[in-house]
């Protein structure tokens, strides 16, 4: 589907025609006609398959012509699970909002880094993008209020109460006017979310761009049986042998990441590592060298996951499984992406093999495990 048969904006509609967007993606279609409507919405769809956008073109075209915030109340909140996702929504806002005739004016907030700067930032702000316990520590400075909040965006949702952020969603939630419009976007369909989505929707607009078993056809999967001690020279020995130039690798704790990184820079390979313990300013510094291939192999928790988008990612290698099946299609779905194919790379120990049968088994797909056992790995 054409943008021209939304009726947006010229201005947004030259935008995209310069960044190459001609064509709706299905949850673009099914969201922005709606959200221009001003109904609530439920937008289920995979991380890459364009939701931000989904909200964004219809926010900033109903923003067009109105008047906009007063002084320390934005209109439009968007509530995201991690710092990297805020930044990368407020990238996308700031991108359309150049092309509008009036000023709108977006900032992020998150912990991690100083809140004095942003305290002085939300002098004057219509869009704001935020991590619930920054914006609650903000409010509760005066630094910001929510009364005029007549839009609200929760982004990644099922992430934002799978971290635990119920309860501090909930005291947003009490200090935004009742009546608003209500946005949520996910990648699942959670218990969790179904729960919130009921009480906090009202007739909503429900797009579910099915099914997620096949967003991983063009993932090219292998796994490899390799006892705990030999998966450091393995993951090194893939690394050389295959002469990646860029792999996304996650582990299952920011202890094991930093010990990863450290073995792979002794063995002279390039490799960062971004997790929650880190300073925000490093995870910025890192994700971007990382994305521009300045940096070829990045290690990081489940931070990384999902709602991040690393366009044209090659290989990604699980060097722990993750907890659940949903996590690993979260976790290989950053490869084979806009139709480009993709490696992902699974090294599973003993201990881990019932637990690959059973996200086999969710995934519907069968993944044979290759034997390391012969493998000489000695040197790496």
């Amino acid at each position: 589907m054409s943008f021209h048969s939304f009726g947006l904006l010229p201005q947004l509609l030259a935008l995209l025609e310069k960044s190459s967007f001609r064509e709706a993606t299905p949850i673009q279609a099914g969201a922005i006609p709606a959200v221009l409507a001003g109904r609530d919405v439920l937008g289920i769809a995979r991380t890459g398959s364009g939701k931000t956008a989904s909200y964004v073109l219809p926010i900033l075209q109903n923003m067009s012509g109105r008047a906009l915030a007063t002084h320390r109340e934005p209109t439009v909140l968007v509530l995201v699970p991690t710092r990297e996702l805020a930044d990368q929504v407020h990238h996308v806002f700031q991108n359309f909002v150049a092309a509008l005739p009036q000023m709108v004016r977006c900032r992020a907030v998150y912990g991690g880094v100083s809140i004095n700067p942003q305290m002085k930032a939300l002098a004057k702000v219509d869009i704001l993008v935020a991590t619930p316990g920054r914006l609650l520590d903000l409010v509760e400075s005066n630094a910001v209020q929510l009364s005029a909040v007549s839009t609200l965006v929760l982004d990644e949702a099922d992430k934002i109460l799978n971290l635990g952020f119920q309860s501090e969603v909930n005291r947003i939630l009490s200090l935004l006017p009742k009546k608003r419009q209500n946005l949520l976007f996910s990648a699942t369909l959670s218990a969790d979310l179904s729960q919130v989505q009921q009480v906090l929707l009202e007739e909503p607009v429900v797009v579910k761009i099915e099914p997620e078993s096949q967003d991983t056809e063009l993932i090219e999967q292998v796994a490899y049986a390799v006892t705990e001690e030999r998966k450091g020279p393995l993951l090194r020995y893939l690394l050389r042998e295959q002469k990646m130039k860029q792999a996304l690798v996650f582990a299952s704790s920011t202890f094991r990441v930093d010990a990863i990184v450290v073995k792979l820079c002794r063995n002279q390979i390039r490799a960062g590592a971004i997790h929650s313990k880190m300073a925000q300013q490093t995870r910025q510094i890192t994700l971007r060298q990382f994305k521009e291939g300045l940096l070829p192999v990045l290690v990081s928790t489940d931070l990384l996951a999902r709602g991040v988008d690393i366009e044209e990612l090659p290989y990604v290698i699980n060097y722990e499984l993750p907890r659940s099946p949903k996590d690993y299609i979260h976790r290989i779905g950053r490869t084979g992406r806009a139709d480009r194919s993709g490696v992902a790379i699974s090294l599973v120990s003993p201990e881990e093999e019932h637990h690959f049968k059973v996200i086999q088994k969710k995934m519907k797909k069968r993944v044979p495990l290759i034997d390391t056992g012969e493998m000489a790995l000695n040197g790496f």
